[in-house]
């Protein structure tokens, strides 16, 4: 595989200025991490605890809906909402949690639960996939992450993550998410055990549902944290193999209209770089990010939209406010920060 990064970057970067011209976007938004409690023990994941562990915690609808609620004031269009597989919540428990926060900020789309928190819901309500997603769309649930990806390579999987919902089984999820009007986002964790091999088929399988449904969003590759995971003793991966990943995920998914650069995991002034290798959204302010950050991540838990913006015009980008749609956001004031709560 070429090491010639320029020559690939400014190739998928022809492409980005194809399909988006000079913008590049961003969204005001705020994760909730409503629980690290999870039945699964992926070795890549320093975010997960057992319940009876003395740093578990699980939030309060109370609690949930008052972050949300200071988010919708604050200015954010987006909550990204996910948490891991609980052992004995009720499905109930979900569905209330879209229900008080769509009717509380009817103006916030709401993106919550990953494939893999599906599949979990819909054992936990003993309903199949797509009658657990009708009732959470009925609810107000508006898109899903694309969380859970990891690679889809079986090989891989058994390896890393025995207990998670197959690569297929993934793919089946946002295959009903898609056909039931609900769209997603896509994702790949690399830098880890997979080989070039397996990343190039992760992104066909990708670009063959997307040609089958159109549901897809983004897609956004993610660096592999190891710290404080069963894999700590990983180096992660290098800002070449991050660009790489970047322009040739640009290059190979040609039916996907948008490519981010998580700056969380990525960092800030790679993600910045990222805009000239294929990269057209810069994600958003996100405010209180907990699973990458459980795993090392040294950038900050949020950025200001001022920061953000002298990021991507520095670049030589349009920046350009989005929804979770990619509709474009009008504002009279530009310089806030979510309030942390």
């Amino acid at each position: 595989m070429s090491n010639d990064i320029l020559s690939i970057g400014h190739t998928a970067n022809i492409v980005r200025e194809w399909k988006n011209g000079n913008k590049a976007y961003y969204i005001t938004n705020r994760h909730i991490n409503y629980s690290n409690i999870c039945k699964n023990r992926c070795k890549f994941c320093a975010f997960s605890r057992e319940k009876e562990s003395p740093d578990s915690y699980e939030m309060a609808l109370d609690e949930i809906l008052e972050k949300a609620l200071a988010a919708a004031e604050g200015g954010a269009t987006e909550l990204h909402i996910v948490g891991g597989l609980h052992p004995d919540l009720p499905f109930d428990f979900y569905v209330k949690m879209i229900r008080e926060i769509h009717e509380s900020c009817p103006d916030v789309h709401i993106q919550a639960f990953t494939a893999i928190e599906i599949e979990h819901l819909s054992q936990v309500a003993r309903l199949s996939v797509r009658q657990t997603l009708m009732a959470l769309k009925e609810a107000g649930l508006g898109s899903l992450p694309g969380g859970g990806a990891e690679v889809f390579s079986p090989k891989i999987r058994e390896h890393l993550c025995p207990e998670k919902l197959s690569g297929e089984g993934w793919l089946q999820v946002m295959r009903d998410a898609h056909t039931l009007g609900l769209r997603s986002n896509a994702t790949m964790l690399y830098g880890h055990v997979e080989t070039p091999e397996d990343r190039i088929s992760h992104l066909i399988k990708l670009r063959e549902l997307q040609d089958e449904t159109g549901g897809f969003l983004t897609f956004i590759p993610l660096a592999f944290h190891p710290k404080n995971t069963e894999m700590s003793d990983s180096s992660g991966t290098t800002a070449l193999l991050d660009l790489k990943v970047i322009a040739i995920s640009r290059l190979m998914l040609d039916n996907f209209d948008h490519i981010k650069a998580y700056w969380i995991m990525l960092g800030i002034k790679l993600s910045q770089v990222a805009l000239g290798f294929g990269v057209d959204d810069i994600d958003g302010t996100v405010q209180e990010e907990k699973i990458t950050h459980a795993a090392g991540a040294e950038t900050p838990e949020a950025l200001s939209i001022r920061e953000i913006i002298k990021l991507i015009e520095e670049a030589g980008r349009e920046p350009v406010e989005r929804d979770t749609l990619y509709n474009p956001v009008k504002r009279k004031q530009r310089n806030f920060m979510l309030q942390q709560v």
